[in-house]
């Protein structure tokens, strides 16, 4: 239960090498919250920064106590199918879940991140994100360091001091979710970093527009590669290639060693350009949700990993993510996809984010909600955004209401949090 610092890292090995487990939690958690995952996981041990024990029955040591003590002279366990991570996953449709990741999973994913992300030890990761994410450890710790490279880290992204970082510390690359990368695009035109030792940076967690990749990459002179995963596949599932075509809009191709389709409701595999739910198949599928096998039969069928999101691939076998199974509006019986709706918005210039939900409707079912925050220094209204959407979109998809917010609601990742969005705009609605 630690922020970024070192000891997360250390801990985290250690326990490797004895065999054991690690379960993340984020620490801004409270106590009432973090104890669903405690008792879930059936933790034994907590490393947290004070020491000061949290929980009864469990035991607590500060992480400073990791200087302490005789070195562990044993040999490593070497057992691919032991038990390396526990993710626990948002919870947006109840309790969070444990995703059990074992070594062969881990082994996997990383080995496919050197491959596709071209990391030898010549790279130096900044690492932005948090590390109770798989996110934070697989992409900015396990794949640098695993090619010889080495790891800077940051108790979290400072929109102040990242330039900063970036010219002082000279990293070769970075990962983030597309709120930073807005954030960092709707910094005033003086702010033009020193960003030459930067090959790339990747973008994930959440969809990003074309536009803000490709306005981002115009203005600081790095590449950003979109890929796409869950924690269910231990990660990363597709990229945007680092050498090759990039499409913006898409998520790129799948990962060495990976294999992606989409299906219908029956879990018929369909062509490409047809729309239907993401499968992913490759040895980075997780072992299972702890303790739920009914749950897990329904993830994983035959091998394949059934995501819960909507997409297509293109000819060119490019991914392309449409919006999740669970957010899809349907509107007086048409299915309205909210990121299509979200990609016009923020095309509207002075857009810094944007989020489309569906309200409860009595004669449709449902209707289109969208929310919408500028940059600073911009602004617009909601009946140009409207007209903007009118231009764009057929009747049935556009906005019934469009809310300009000073700020979106986010989750500890930095997502937006559609749940939480849901709950503000019903009292915007009255």
């Amino acid at each position: 239960m630690l922020p970024n610092q070192v000891e997360f890292v250390v801990a985290m090995f250690a326990a490797w090498r004895l065999g054991a487990a690690v379960t993340p939690i984020n620490p801004g958690l409270t106590i009432n919250e973090a104890t669903h995952q405690i008792v879930d996981s059936q933790a034994k041990l907590l490393l947290n920064e004070s020491g000061q024990p949290l929980f009864a029955d469990l035991s607590t040591i500060p992480a400073e106590s990791l200087q302490d003590g005789p070195l562990h002279v044993g040999e490593p366990l070497d057992d691919p199918a032991a038990l390396a991570l526990l993710i626990y996953t948002s919870g947006t449709t109840g309790l969070p879940k444990g995703v059990m990741l074992d070594h062969a999973n881990i082994e996997a994913m990383t080995s496919m991140g050197r491959e596709a992300l071209q990391v030898t030890a010549a790279d130096h990761c900044l690492l932005v994100l948090p590390l109770f994410h798989v996110n934070g450890i697989v992409v900015s710790i396990l794949v640098p360091l695993s090619a010889g490279g080495r790891v800077t880290l940051r108790r979290r992204f400072d929109i102040e001091a990242f330039f900063n970082d970036v010219e002082q510390l000279r990293p070769t690359y970075f990962s983030a979710v597309p709120t930073i990368y807005a954030m960092l695009n709707a910094l005033p035109a003086t702010v033009r970093p020193d960003t030459a030792s930067l090959r790339f940076g990747v973008c994930g967690a959440a969809p990003a527009s074309a536009d803000l990749l490709k306005n981002f990459e115009a203005r600081y002179g790095f590449a950003l590669v979109e890929g796409y995963g869950l924690s269910e596949g231990t990660c990363a599932s597709t990229l945007n290639p680092i050498a090759g075509l990039r499409k913006p809009g898409t998520v790129g191709l799948p990962f060495p060693g990976q294999r992606i389709a989409i299906a219908d409701a029956r879990g018929v595999h369909l062509p490409p350009g047809a729309t239907g739910e993401v499968l992913v198949q490759g040895p980075n599928v997780m072992r299972g949700y702890l303790g739920k096998p009914v749950e897990t039969a329904k993830t994983v069928v035959d091998g394949w990993l059934h995501t819960g999101d909507i997409g297509r691939i293109d000819a060119d076998g490019y991914l392309s993510i449409v919006g999740r199974i669970k957010e899809m509006i349907i509107r007086g019986g048409e299915n309205i996809y909210p990121k299509e709706i979200e990609d016009v918005l923020h095309d509207f210039p002075g857009v810094l984010e944007a989020a489309v939900i569906g309200a409860p409707h009595e004669t449709l079912g449902e209707i289109v909600i969208a929310c919408v925050a500028f940059r600073p220094g911009a602004r617009g209204t909601s009946n140009a955004l409207n007209e903007h959407c009118a231009d764009r979109l057929t009747r049935y998809k556009r906005p019934a209401m469009i809310h300009v917010v000073d700020t979106l609601p986010k989750n500890a990742m930095g997502k937006i949090d559609k749940p939480k969005l849901r709950e503000l705009t019903k009292g915007l609605r009255g």
